[in-house]
């Protein structure tokens, strides 16, 4: 369980130093992200692109971070805070003018031999847009 733990505040710390590299080494090559609101991809190359195209979009930090994990090691789910700026126009969202905003948002993981092999985002889609328009 602890092990788990250390995963996840790993994921995160890497997330908030948009460290990439070291956020891709925590996932299993054929890992599935289910995107907030958006469609599911699997594997690395696909997890790499959108967190290429996220960093170039927003500058966002986790923080008031909660971790949750099951007794098997094997599902985690966190609770945390986005402060974000949006810095570069996204695809079919508003345009950005650097607005700044603030979610509540959760995540759950799955892990299989030690990497993260499922990552779900959710958070207020809704409460986002009535922030940046």
């Amino acid at each position: 369980m602890q092990h788990t733990r250390e995963i996840i505040e790993q994921y995160y710390k890497a997330f908030n130093e948009r460290k990439v590299d070291a956020l891709l080494w925590l996932l299993s090559d054929d890992v599935i992200h289910e995107i907030n609101q958006g469609k599911q991809e699997i594997g690395k190359k696909l997890f790499e692109k959108f967190m290429e195209r996220m960093n170039g979009c927003y500058q966002e930090t986790a923080s008031d971070l909660v971790i949750f994990t099951s007794d098997s090691s094997d599902h985690a789910a966190a609770e945390f805070t986005i402060t974000g700026k949006y810095l570069s126009t996204d695809k079919g969202l508003p345009e950005a003018k650097g607005q700044t905003y603030r979610l509540k948002c959760g995540a759950f993981f799955a892990l299989k031999k030690g990497k993260i092999s499922r990552v779900t985002n959710y958070y207020n889609m809704q409460a986002w847009l009535a922030q940046v328009q």
